[in-house]
């Protein structure tokens, strides 16, 4: 626990309740984190309270604050430009910086006659000119070749006009990917021309090239040059065609399209960019430690843009996020024009979206080895239940019985999609009589929960979800016990189809059908089917014991406390009955005249 908190909370409640910004430096004196308020006093204070909703970001930052500093603003937007300018100064740890593990590529045209397009990852050459850079190696390789492949543009090793008529003209002149500039019968201006056209492509988008290849081509027929018309014609169809390949947004020019993932405690998001209606790049940044999605997002919109002068009119995102009016304002200033957040939530806007998330889950799978499916199926069953975050603890349970006997109930755990075997827990059904279902299950919440208010540690921390193995009768039942004490932790059950197959999850107000989605299908099908399997192998080992238990309480002097001593010891009867009379005698605490009775029956009957 930090020493300092007395002091850090005092020094806040005497903050102005006043727009600013606030620096957190740690024992070194280094600026840690940097954050801005509409209210100082009410932002600050809020660290430094006893707050359960702290995320692990949070809680490892106000660990590390030994003081801070604050500026007092004019206005929240004011605050907002100076927090963006203070982490460009200061690159404080905890807040997002935006890094990621890709070189820079570029877009080179040569210099000379007969210039030349390619994909570069660096300006060396000085006589040369770039497009770029960009971060997607993909998107530059893919432009680049549409571009050669649009205007029949030359991509062999040849140098012109050194190499004319040397050689017959290759496969590609033959097929119509190449204008045939070896044969020597276009001129340098008018291939210079065609390379303007090809680097407008590339600067403007296809719609842009299309509507000034159309005018041309007209102007072209209009004066009976019937050639040119018909290579622009070509043109124009290779543009189309190509283009249409694309997941586009055909009625937008420029925008981009932000997606998060979040999931194993960590966060990664992607930015698709799209210019002249046509996917040009693609950026992953690693967020690190995950944290309030609203916050995040906020957070990485701030740290990205604002080092950036391509903003284009209108950032598709996922969700909503903190300050997104102020944001705003601050884009339109910079950028010179408005600047519109878009949260689409249908048609090819949402599809969009679900492509951004997509690339943010891979990237995030890829940084902390695990699989897409894994990350994409937690994230959308926080979608599917409407959870405020990313259900990263799952805790599951189950009854099983056999008849009205016996009853045990089962807690199974699961972690960032995957089972966390030291945290199940395993129940003997005390206080329950006859077969009943519901009151098993109370009785198992209500004992879980209580361990976790008394402080055991071994029940800590609470999940992120409760799913029961059950419909809307025990959502109902342990509703009630979580209820009573004050435990407010998300609720649902898992249902079973006649076949016993996970069929949906039941809520309070009836079901959620979950079999479209496969990912989240086999997620919920493995849990239900652990927690089953947990359930009653434990029954079943209970159900033997008791059963070896009973057989030896028909020696005389072994009561039900000495039988499961020496089940505890011996755990199988194959262990018992290899067990010498000496063992026997230690494990059941008799004497040596009843360990040999004990060891007689037990060769006898086991």
């Amino acid at each position: 626990m930090n020493e300092k908190l007395p002091y850090l909370r005092d020094k806040a409640n005497h903050l102005p309740l006043e727009p600013g910004v606030y620096l957190m430096k740690d024992a070194g004196g280094n600026i840690i984190y940097v954050g801005k308020a509409k209210a100082l006093k009410n932002r600050v204070t809020s660290y430094f309270r006893s707050n359960s909703q702290h995320n692990a970001k949070t809680l490892k930052l106000v660990d590390t604050i030994r003081d801070f500093e604050f500026i007092v603003t004019q206005s929240e937007l004011d605050a907002l430009v100076l927090e963006c300018s203070l982490i460009k100064l200061h690159q404080p740890k905890y807040n997002i910086l935006l890094k990621d593990d890709k070189g820079y590529n570029y877009i080179k045209i040569s210099r000379g006659e007969f210039p030349r397009i390619t994909y570069v990852l660096n300006t060396n050459d000085k006589n040369a000119d770039y497009i770029g850079p960009f971060t997607s190696g993909f998107t530059v390789k893919q432009a680049v070749q549409e571009a050669n492949t649009i205007f029949m543009l030359p991509t062999c090793k040849k140098k012109f006009p050194r190499d004319f008529n040397r050689e017959r003209p290759c496969l590609n002149r033959d097929i119509k990917r190449c204008m045939g500039v070896c044969e020597g019968k276009i001129s340098s201006e008018d291939y210079k021309k065609i390379i303007a056209e090809a680097i407008q492509y590339l600067e403007s988008g296809s719609k842009t090239s299309v509507e000034e290849l159309t005018a041309q081509m007209e102007e072209a027929a209009e004066n009976l040059e019937f050639e040119k018309a018909a290579r622009l014609r070509d043109r124009i169809h290779a543009i189309t065609r190509l283009t249409a390949q694309q997941k586009i947004l055909d009625y937008k020019q420029e925008y981009d399209i932000i997606g998060a993932a979040q999931n194993v405690g960590m966060a990664s998001v992607a930015v698709i960019k799209y210019r002249g209606g046509r996917l040009i790049d693609k950026e992953n940044f690693f967020i690190g430690e995950e944290y309030e999605g609203a916050a995040m997002r906020r957070d990485f919109l701030l740290s990205y843009y604002s080092n950036r002068e391509d903003i284009p009119k209108e950032i598709y995102v996922d969700e909503e996020f903190e300050d997104m009016e102020l944001l705003t304002e601050l884009l339109r200033e910079q950028r010179g024009h408005a600047v519109k957040f878009v949260i689409p939530h249908r048609g090819n806007g949402m599809a969009q979206i679900m492509l951004a998330k997509k690339n943010a889950g891979e990237y995030l799978a890829l940084k902390v080895g695990r699989t897409a499916k894994e990350i994409s199926a937690l994230e959308d069953l926080k979608t599917l239940l409407g959870l405020e975050k990313v259900p990263n603890i799952i805790e599951s349970y189950d009854i099983s019985n056999f008849g009205e006997t016996g009853m045990v109930g089962g807690m199974i755990v699961y972690r960032n999609g995957r089972p966390f075997k030291p945290g199940y827990r395993k129940f003997n059904i005390k206080t329950v009589e006859g077969q009943n279902d519901y009151a098993c299950m109370q009785e198992v919440l209500r004992r879980r929960m209580t361990r976790f208010i008394e402080g055991d540690e071994s029940f800590s921390p609470l999940p992120d979800l409760i799913l029961l193995d059950g419909g809307k009768g025990h959502i109902a039942a342990v509703a009630e016990v979580l209820d009573e004490l004050k435990i407010d932790v998300p609720l649902f059950g898992l249902v079973k189809d006649s076949k016993h197959r996970t069929r949906a999850i039941a809520k309070a107000g009836g079901e959620i059908e979950v079999k479209s989605n496969r990912a989240l299908f086999s997620l919920l099908t493995n849990i239900q089917d652990e927690v089953h399997r947990y359930s009653i192998t434990f029954q079943r080992v209970k159900h033997k014991q008791k059963t070896y238990s009973l057989e030896l309480t028909e020696i005389n002097g072994i009561g039900e406390a000495k039988a499961r001593a020496l089940l505890k010891a011996f755990k199988t009867k194959a262990n018992m009955k290899a067990a010498s009379t000496e063992e026997l005698q230690k494990a059941a605490k008799v004497n040596a005249e009843k360990a040999k009775e004990l060891y007689d029956f037990i060769q006898e009957r086991f």
